[in-house]
């Protein structure tokens, strides 16, 4: 049957002690509500209703490229009254599925299993056995069949010893759900209107109730505050770990760990802690990723090194490059095979080509670089006159001194040299040699200057 889903995210999250709507907070990178609207378009549904109330314009410009009906909640009346909110969306013959907004880590074969158990029920509830169910709803039962489900503050004192409890995700039939929402009443501790209440509108009408449960609790495990959401954010990356793991890469500590995006990877790769991974990023076969390194959208080739406290953002690495370490690639850069880069180097909208080396201290922005060049330590790539920007091109074989600042737009031809210290403003010829710096004067009998 087709089944539309209804996304509960209305609340303000007070105890988020956040500007920023609870369900915004992210988890790997991505809202934590995002995360929910993507696992629901992996299983099929018709559409999407999110109920939404506190933070609306950040919420709709956060979620702007999702197909959503939008269904304003103005008023925080309880579960209950943020449903009827989607009802002019439902249709009689479909199933609504109900999520919460804050629960993450939900897995797409949890829901499908849910609403597998509904074709054989009215009504079917996602569950779950805690150890201590404090301050969640009890899940009431006569035999095997769930009669209703008893908030914490309206429980009794027996029906707090239940360790079986809701996670305020449900599925049942259109046209069922509609009529018991209109039935609901805010006869209760809260004076709010409990969703819970329709399993005991269910129940009284001799209806079919089945629970399912997920595979682990911290599937359904909410986020209400910045504790839980760590808890949460290390539970969803030590998952990302045992994928990545089981796909060829070792881990050094696969608690020290972060991908907040998609990661594709080869064989024989080892990432060493404190490793953030974010956006689309590859990595070849054999590569070695160093410690507390970031890579951002970029491509990371076979065999390449990439050393210790370094960033690669929007970059291709290629074949056994080495980077690093404390080197930072930027939009635009490109090393071709074999090529390094080394500590405090800096490269921007620049090709670093087959075997060239820029080992210490440099900075090399909107520049080609032929095959087999070498850069001296500090050598500038002086690109920008504060207005436009400039390109620099250095030819094969070329050798550029320490210390050497080449003013673009530069032309090195293959083979050149150009002397340590040199500001260059002119082109040089394939096999020149340049040096442009004030001549050195040797001064004698110099006092050097003493406190007073």
């Amino acid at each position: 049957m087709a089944f539309s889903v209804v996304i509960l995210a209305a609340g303000k999250g007070t105890r988020m002690k956040s500007s920023l709507p609870k369900v915004l907070h992210p988890i790997g990178g991505k809202p934590m509500v995002q995360r929910i609207i993507d696992t629901v378009n992996t299983i099929g549904a018709r559409s999407i209703n999110l109920i939404y109330g506190h933070g609306a314009e950040q919420l709709q410009s956060a979620l702007q490229h999702n197909s959503l009906n939008w269904c304003l909640q103005a008023e925080q009346l309880g579960t209950g009254h943020a449903v009827q909110q989607a009802v002019p969306n439902i249709e009689d013959n479909e199933d609504v599925l109900i999520l919460v907004g804050d629960a993450p880590l939900i897995k797409p074969s949890t829901l499908e299993q849910l609403i597998a158990i509904k074709q054989n029920a009215d009504l079917a509830l996602l569950t779950v056995h805690l150890d201590d169910p404090t301050g969640m709803g009890r899940i009431i039962r006569e035999g095997d069949q769930v009669t209703a489900i008893v908030e914490h503050k309206d429980a009794t004192e027996q029906q707090q010893q239940i360790n079986e409890i809701n996670t305020g995700m449900m599925i049942m039939s259109g046209k069922d759900l509609k009529r018991w929402l209109g039935n609901l009443n805010s006869n209760n501790a809260q004076g709010e209107f409990y969703l819970t209440d329709v399993i005991a509108m269910a129940a009284a009408e001799g209806k079919t109730i089945k629970a399912s449960h997920p595979s682990s609790a911290i599937e359904v495990e909410g986020i209400n505050n910045r504790m839980q959401l760590a808890k949460i954010e290390r539970a969803f990356q030590f998952e990302q770990a045992q994928i990545v793991m089981a796909q060829g890469v070792s881990l050094n500590d696969p608690h020290r760990f972060d991908l907040r995006g998609e990661l594709s990877v080869g064989q024989d790769i080892n990432i060493d802690v404190n490793v953030v991974i974010k956006g689309n990023v590859s990595i070849g076969s054999n590569a070695q990723i160093g410690p507390n390194c970031i890579l951002i959208d970029c491509n990371i080739a076979e065999g390449a090194v990439i050393e210790a406290n370094s960033i690669v953002e929007q970059a291709d690495v290629g074949e056994n490059c080495s980077v690093g370490p404390f080197a930072r690639l930027r939009s635009g850069a490109v090393m071709h095979q074999n090529a390094k880069v080394g500590n405090f180097v800096e490269m921007k909208k620049t090709i670093l080509g087959k075997g060239s080396k820029a080992n210490h201290l440099t900075y090399l922005g909107d520049t080609v670089v032929g095959e087999g060049a070498n850069i001296g330590a500090g050598t500038i790539t002086c690109n920008y006159d504060g207005v436009n920007k400039f390109k620099t091109e250095i030819g094969d074989g070329a050798f550029i001194g320490s210390n050497s600042s080449l003013v673009a737009p530069a032309s090195i031809g293959k083979n050149a040299t150009v002397g340590a210290g040199s500001i260059i403003t002119k082109s040089i010829e394939d096999g020149e040699l340049a040096i442009a710096r004030a001549k050195q004067r040797n001064i004698g009998g110099w006092e050097r200057p003493t406190k007073k």
